[in-house]
């Protein structure tokens, strides 16, 4: 019996409604780009398997320094403990972070850096005697599945059975080149009316919500108002960090840093799970104190595995290296042609790219889930190219080791699948 036929007995996949999807393509290997099903047919991953792999599957720098690892610690507990591992990631990790970060919180996925996110800023003013229960975030957002990072995010499609379970939490639009004035006096309504803690945000690109992309100058002004308030500001990088935007962080663009950041996926170049909630000074001193109560009392088992560690410093080392600097430049370069070429094709409504991350959205009402969604998905795969169109959205987020052939493999089926419409 094949994997794909045994895989239906007792496995319940994510983002999956069985019912109506109870196939699930079979991978045996990846290398690089490239995913290799179970009956042998190659696949351009062309979303980095959600943003993750971004050196490649099975990039030999970072495995070898993990089977390193392995040989010499491959877990101890992070309470009262450390190693080395750790300690090294810590001190390349500052070093590209923005520079008023200055500590780093260890946890095991994007949702859980999220939800350390929130409580550090939510515990930072109640360490000091005083209550805020109100965050703030934007419209259309997406944070994460657990019940934290859920209620601070705007799509219903994902939360809506648990809505009434959740932290106060206000919106606002992302900002564009016409709307920041509007945006700054819903914030002045809202801080006068709720005790504001925090504000949460994906920096310029959502992207759950279909990689909707907004202003770097509009939300700089946000995070102004926010300082000027003492509202502790949160950036989920999760998806946009380790170099998608054509910077090492989302974060970098603003003058304003946040007081918070959340980092998972290419973290760790999706050799194993790992997440990091960093955040500055500011926040660490709030809960430092002879009062045991007020330090953070969060933590998971697998805090800092040193495999885990071993496999981000690696990646950190890549991602600053020359040649993975110029492959970036050279995606971001092909994005912009392709753009140019696409983009008034009579089946695009729109084209829209940041760094490495483009998007256009078809000129067709679909539904998130529907069936012409998964036309375009099959026919991707059909084609040797992963892609998982979000509604009428289809979008490139590839590793950076893409060579120019796959790069244009992919630009070619979406262009075939268009003419198909």
């Amino acid at each position: 019996m094949s994997i794909q036929e045994r895989d239906k007995n007792h496995l319940w996949h994510p983002l999956t409604q069985h019912k109506l999807h109870p196939e699930n393509l079979a991978i045996v290997k990846a290398k690089g780009c490239v995913l290799t099903d179970e009956n042998g047919k190659d696949y351009i991953d062309a979303i980095a398997s959600w943003y993750t792999c971004m050196y490649g599957h099975c990039n030999p720098y970072i495995t070898n320094k993990v089977s390193e690892q392995l040989q010499q610690l491959h877990h101890v507990v992070f309470s009262s403990l450390t190693h080395e591992p750790a300690v090294k990631l810590s001190e390349a990790l500052i070093k590209i972070l923005p520079e008023n970060q200055n500590k780093l919180f260890f946890s095991d996925n994007g949702s859980t850096s999220v939800e350390i996110g929130i409580k550090m800023a939510l515990q930072f003013h109640f360490n000091k005697g005083e209550k805020r229960n109100t965050l703030i975030a934007f419209e259309d957002s997406f944070h994460g599945d657990t019940f934290g990072a859920m209620s601070v995010s705007g799509l219903s499609v994902y939360n809506g059975p648990f809505e009434d379970f959740f932290i106060d939490v206000k919106r606002i639009p992302t900002p564009n080149k016409t709307n920041i004035e509007t945006i700054l006096e819903t914030l002045k309504s809202i801080i006068t009316n709720n005790k504001v803690a925090g504000f949460i945000y994906e920096p310029l690109v959502q992207g759950a919500a279909a990689m909707k992309m907004h202003d770097a100058e509009g939300l700089d002004r946000i995070l102004q108002f926010c300082k000027a308030n003492t509202i502790i500001t949160v950036a989920d990088e999760v998806m946009t960090g380790f170099g998608k935007t054509g910077r090492h962080f989302a974060s970098d663009f603003m003058t304003t840093k946040p007081d918070v950041m959340c980092l998972s996926k290419a973290l760790t170049a999706g050799i194993m799970p790992m997440a990091i909630t960093s955040c500055s000074q500011k926040i660490y001193d709030a809960f430092y104190s002879d009062d045991m109560a007020k330090g953070l009392f969060h933590g998971h088992t697998y805090s800092a595995n040193p495999l885990a560690c071993t496999a981000a410093l690696a990646g950190i080392e890549l991602l600053q290296s020359e040649a993975i600097q110029n492959n970036i430049a050279n995606i971001i370069e092909a994005h912009k042609k392709f753009n140019t070429h696409i983009k008034n094709h009579p089946k695009v409504a729109n084209t829209r790219q940041t760094g490495i991350i483009f998007a256009l959205d078809l000129n067709i009402e679909m539904t998130r889930y529907g069936s012409l969604r998964d036309r375009l998905f099959n026919y991707f795969l059909d084609h040797s190219v992963f892609l998982r169109p979000l509604g009428n959205t289809i979008y490139i987020q590839a590793p950076y080791v893409i060579t120019k052939q796959e790069l244009q493999k992919i630009y070619t089926v979406i262009e075939d699948v268009l003419n198909t419409l």
